[in-house]
């Protein structure tokens, strides 16, 4: 056998190997890119918890007295309405926006909310706690009177510290405020007389 031949052999034997070792690379390669491409299609457990409906124990919230859950990153308040406050929501139906929640109805409650107390049972409002203007989370103005940026006959509700916008004990809009809604009430359901499930209502 000739000396170029030989060589010839060797050199498409060795060109052989870099292409082979090549394309094996080529293709790992390609193979490490697809992964955070195809896991970007699969939800984190993270997305997946932030839209999960959620549990909440009413047992000790007491008339009066308000608490928050998080449900899809949002919070959501819980008030227990004493007799009292229950009793005021009527009187204030002229001063709202919207006092019968019929602007955007599917929006704002779910059909089971959509009464004079925007609640499955009166003494129990669940709302979303964020401000239908441009996002802001509302105080708690619960004291009724006159306080700074309210007015004298203040029934009891709440104040968005960001532009003004003051919301009754059943999240309904005060007229002529810049937030254009009432409070939104989330899907929820009772799981038992101290049980609440926020976030799904399949049973409701």
């Amino acid at each position: 056998m000739s000396e170029s031949l030989v060589d010839g052999a060797t050199f498409d034997a060795s060109k052989r190997t870099w292409l082979i070792a090549s394309g094996c690379a080529g293709a790992v390669g390609g193979a490490a890119a697809l992964v955070p491409f195809v896991s970007s299609f699969q939800p984190s457990e993270k997305a997946r918890a932030a839209g999960a409906a959620v549990e909440a124990d009413i047992s000790a919230l007491k008339p009066g007295e308000k608490m928050v859950v998080e449900w899809r990153g949002k919070p959501v308040w819980i008030v227990r309405r004493t007799p009292e406050q229950l009793a005021a929501l009527p009187k204030l139906d002229s001063q709202l926006a919207d006092p019968a929640s019929t602007r955007k109805p599917e929006e704002q409650a779910p059909a089971y909310a959509r009464n004079a107390t925007r609640s499955i049972k009166p003494e129990y409002l669940i709302t979303v706690g964020i401000c239908t203007h441009l996002g802001c989370s509302p105080s708690d103005k619960f004291q009724k009177g006159a306080q700074p940026s309210l007015p004298d006959d203040w029934e009891g509700g709440f104040l968005c510290p960001c532009h003004g916008s003051t919301f009754d004990l059943a999240g309904r809009v005060f007229k002529n405020k810049p937030a254009p809604d009432n409070l939104e009430v989330p899907p929820h359901m009772y799981l038992s007389d101290t049980k609440l499930l926020i976030g799904d209502d399949k049973h409701a």
